[in-house]
């Protein structure tokens, strides 16, 4: 590997994890750094490469570049000139990432660093937002009021900080290595403990597209490990219920500490990480034969595909979308006007939330203004005219829905060239499983909340996604 290539690597892959304890660079500050860097990378592989992309990533880098462009042009009619400006600032930031990214993960050295280090990062954020609760006499973090007892650090925002987690659980459930699968359980309890529906159907979902894509024996029990060592260091908070609280018992703190660690341990001793494949590929040696799924470890013959397995986990995958959708948009109203606000175990069962309310009125702003939108920004305009519940929000809760409100069919139009731009890179990439159910998990999540809004979350996609790009190019194509 060529040392620049890695030192061009660095903020490309560790740039998600610093905004993550930035505050998920949701303000200026940690924003505009990220995105001189970003745009900096651009300028020097566009300086040493004559075509730093990949042909193959065109439509998506295109599709995103139109976004950018339309968000940017949405000021001259949004309400809210600031607002709009710092939407236009993070898109630009995400259309730099993307294309810097693209550009520095090309070597095949660099390329496989990618979910180990981002696996790593993710890691480190659930154990920052889980030190006060194991390890309450050591760590005490910033009271959050608006999380309640909610895992909300370092992101700040519980169901991103859960979305997260849940992209995090998937790469576990892909990287072949024990050390990967043993982070399971740990990333299964931040999960759960940030207590949102969405993060836990978001999660179930990228567990199936990953078995979907790679259906053999091997990936599926890989998978059921992961979930199974989530769902145990879950439970294991009934007995141990201090833990669902910041600063709880230091006693129920180690325990819990020690059940990770045997459910860690457990899980890397039943994943069987040799042989997990990583390569869908048609068998020509025998006509009509099952295709295999190729190992990265030579000496590991072919795995064969089950394709009960696939469809097994379509059905998964089906169920999970259809549980997850009930359970945040189906409207239960308290006497107060608004549905509860929980923060513990009965808000998964709960059937109370706004995000219908928010999507009414996204709705109802995109009638209005069907092409152009009202502007980017513009959502929290429409919900103070039109809102039915006494309760002040600034986003839609939905990439798709706010996209149609704020920008109108121009903006979707981008948008869906862009995610289809993803879906084709993703048909040509040689190694796609794993990427595609992380991907999932946030494509999911971000239709039932403000994702785009968190850099530290939506860079870990866009860096997953610009991996699929440079998975089937040579790392000096021009």
């Amino acid at each position: 590997m060529r040392r620049f290539d890695l030192v061009l690597a660095v903020p490309v892959l560790l740039g998600p994890a610093a905004l993550a304890f930035a505050k998920g660079g949701y303000f200026d500050v940690p924003r505009l750094v990220a995105g001189v860097v970003a745009c900096a990378l651009v300028i020097v592989v566009a300086a040493r490469d004559a075509r730093p992309i990949p042909r193959s990533a065109y439509v998506a880098v295109g599709g995103l570049a139109a976004l950018t462009a339309w968000t940017g042009l949405s000021i001259l009619w949004a309400p809210i000139a600031g607002a709009a400006s710092d939407d236009f600032q993070r898109v630009l930031l995400y259309l730099f990432a993307f294309v810097a990214a693209i550009a520095v993960l090309r070597p095949p050295e660099v390329r496989r660093l990618v979910e180990p280090v981002l696996l790593a990062g993710i890691v480190a954020a659930a154990l920052y937002g889980l030190s006060e609760r194991l390890l309450p006499g050591v760590f005490s973090l910033e009271n959050l009021p608006s999380a309640d007892n909610r895992l909300a650090w370092p992101l700040t925002y519980w169901n991103a900080m859960g979305a997260l987690a849940g992209m995090g659980l998937v790469l576990a459930a892909w990287i072949p290595s024990r050390a990967a699968i043993a982070t399971a359980p740990l990333l299964g309890l931040a999960c759960y403990l940030t207590f949102s529906r969405g993060a836990l159907g978001a999660t179930a979902a990228g567990l199936a597209v990953l078995v979907a894509l790679a259906p053999t024996v091997a990936q599926a029990r890989r998978a059921a490990v992961a979930a199974g060592g989530a769902a145990l260091a879950a439970l294991a908070t009934v007995p141990l219920s201090a833990v669902e609280a910041p600063g709880g018992s230091a006693a129920q703190g180690a325990a819990m500490l020690a059940v990770l660690v045997a459910l860690g341990t457990a899980a890397a001793w039943l994943a069987e990480p040799r042989g997990v494949p990583r390569l869908i590929v048609a068998d020509r040696d025998l006509p009509g034969a099952p295709p295999r799924v190729a190992s990265p470890d030579p000496a590991t013959p072919p795995a064969r595909v089950v394709p009960h397995l696939r469809w097994a986990a379509l059905g998964a995958l089906a169920l999970a979308l259809v549980v997850t959708a009930v359970a945040v948009t189906r409207v239960e109203r308290t006497s107060g006007g608004g549905p509860a606000q929980g923060a513990d175990p009965s808000r998964l069962v709960s059937a109370q939330s706004n995000r219908y309310e928010y999507w009414r009125v996204a709705a109802s702003a995109f009638a209005d203004h069907p092409l152009q939108g009202g502007g980017s920004g513009s959502f929290r305009t429409a919900w103070l005219r039109e809102r039915t519940i006494d309760e002040t929000v600034r986003d839609a809760h939905s990439l798709y829905f706010e996209t149609a409100a704020e920008l109108g069919l121009v903006g979707l139009l981008a948008l869906a060239v862009f995610l289809f731009g993803i879906v084709s890179m993703a048909r040509r990439s040689p190694e796609a499983a794993g990427a595609i159910g992380a991907l999932a998990v946030y494509a999911v999540h971000a239709g039932l909340d403000w994702d785009w809004e968190m850099p530290a979350l939506t860079l870990v996609a866009l860096t997953l996604a610009a991996r699929l790009a440079t998975a089937d190019a040579p790392p000096d194509a021009s």
